[in-house]
């Protein structure tokens, strides 16, 4: 039996069977270390790059120890935004569709305490949310932590980040001293050091190899200086001309700022941070993982739950402080067996990083100068999806088929025409070919989707 076959741990034959038919053949680095200390319940520390397969450790780990016949919270995992948590509660969902009865319970702002209390009234056994909400039910004790045996702290190093030590810090009164509690982190600087001292039972450290192979991720840096940032923005993307990409800023601001100039010369970029409220972010999310958006521009915390299965380049505007944020940031390119493509732009007051990622990565890292770039006066990237949003989600049971039938049979449009379908529980969004956008919209103007009138709009 392979060492890296989910059959060789010690999980229930449902686990095992449900896996299979996930087609989740063998354990990913992360999964293969990690899963063992987990499954035996030790406290464990895992250092490790989004996309590494952490969601499903921990899931499985968890999953493993419920008790379906009690309805109590048994396993809480907090991570630092709701677009995380989203993920993190559906992949465990799907790594529990093998176990009768099982219950999971997202508490995540933007949406109503009250339904959220009311279902935690009637039972749950999994809670995944974010630290401000968890914090607001257990302040008003909807959510009652006494038979916890499982926490997941995910992503700690952007919780800290964020600001959230104190809540998790409070948080964690409210659970059982004999609890397991496993913390999943890109980077380990000084602050996880110190909080898993305070919070953790002689853990067990895992540290996943972080940097890329030097064949799946091409680095190329570029030395400008501060009042041609802009300009040698727009020449990567002039010469590389990426299908889609990620632009990393350190400011709200400047996100904004580079998200103008480059739609200002013909290149559809969306920016996203902390000052957008819960519903634009959701729509910006949802634009660029269906290609309605070609780029994104984004800061590090704003960008934590991206998960875009093919990214062509990630651009780095400013390079970050830490070396370990680079590769973090870098990460998102290259994945599934996929080559991957990451650009930075530097200045000379910025060489000590340059340095310090080489050193990080034990490699040198190549420069370009930008002049010998091809630019491309009159490039455009124009995204190949529009997205339209319906005034129908999973609260009216509406299902990606049954908008995907409504287009394709009475809309009268053809399947190609049809990208990503994203449903929430008020709105559901729809990626459609541009050229088949009128005739969507004047489909939904007096057409029905399970029997009643639904009206949809253009997002832009």
């Amino acid at each position: 039996m392979s060492s890296d076959s989910f059959s060789s741990l010690p999980l229930s034959s449902a686990l095992i069977a449900n896996l299979d038919s996930l087609n989740y053949k063998k354990m990913t680095a992360v999964q293969a270390e990690s899963l063992p200390p987990i499954l035996a319940n030790n406290d464990v520390i895992v250092q490790a790059k989004t996309g590494s397969g952490k969601t499903a450790a921990f899931g499985l780990g968890v999953l493993q120890q419920i008790n379906p016949r009690f309805f109590g919270v048994q396993a809480m995992v907090i991570c630092p935004t709701r677009e995380l948590a989203d993920q993190v509660a559906n992949e465990i969902r799907r790594l529990a569709r093998c176990i009768p009865n099982i219950k999971l319970v997202s508490l995540c702002g933007g949406k109503p305490l009250r339904l959220q209390a009311d279902s935690l009234e009637y039972g749950a056994h999994i809670v995944v949310g974010t630290p401000g909400r968890i914090q607001d039910h257990l302040s008003r004790n909807t959510l009652v932590l006494k038979g916890l045996r499982t926490l997941v702290l995910d992503e700690a190093d952007r919780m800290l980040d964020m600001g959230f030590y104190d809540e998790i810090t409070d948080i964690i009164q409210y659970t059982p001293k004999t609890r397991q509690t496993l913390l999943f982190s890109a980077t380990y600087p000084h602050s996880i050091k110190k909080m898993c001292q305070s919070i953790l039972k002689n853990p067990i450290t895992i540290q996943v190899e972080s940097t890329h192979a030097s064949n799946v991720i091409q680095q190329l840096f570029y030395q400008t200086n501060q009042q041609q940032r802009h300009e040698a923005l727009l020449t990567l993307f002039e010469h590389h001309q990426p299908a889609n990409s990620v632009v990393f800023c350190h400011t709200k601001i400047q996100c904004d700022q580079v998200a103008k100039f480059l739609n200002d010369h013909h290149i559809e970029a969306l920016a996203i941070h902390g000052d957008l409220e819960q519903r634009d972010r959701d729509q910006v999310l949802v634009r660029f993982s269906n290609k309605s958006c070609s780029v994104l521009v984004a800061t590090d915390v704003a960008a934590r739950g991206l998960d875009i299965k093919s990214l062509y380049a990630v651009i780095n505007y400013e390079l970050p402080h830490d070396p370990e944020i680079y590769v973090h940031r870098i990460g998102r390119t290259g994945r599934a067996g996929e080559t991957g493509l990451a650009l930075s732009l530097f200045t000379d007051s910025e060489l000590a990083r340059i340095i310090a990622i080489e050193e990080y990565q034990d490699k040198s890292c190549t420069t370009e100068p930008l002049d010998r770039l091809n630019r491309q006066n009159h490039y455009r990237l124009k995204s190949p999806m529009v997205t339209l949003q319906i005034d129908s989600g999973k609260k009216n049971k509406i299902r990606p088929g049954d908008l995907l039938g409504a287009l394709t049979g009475d809309a009268g449009l053809a399947g190609k025409q049809i990208g990503k379908i994203n449903i929430f529980p008020l709105f559901s969004y729809v990626a459609i070919e541009p050229k088949a956008l009128s005739k969507a919209l004047n489909y939904f103007k007096n057409g029905r989707v399970k029997g009643r009138f639904t009206r949809a709009r253009l997002i832009q």
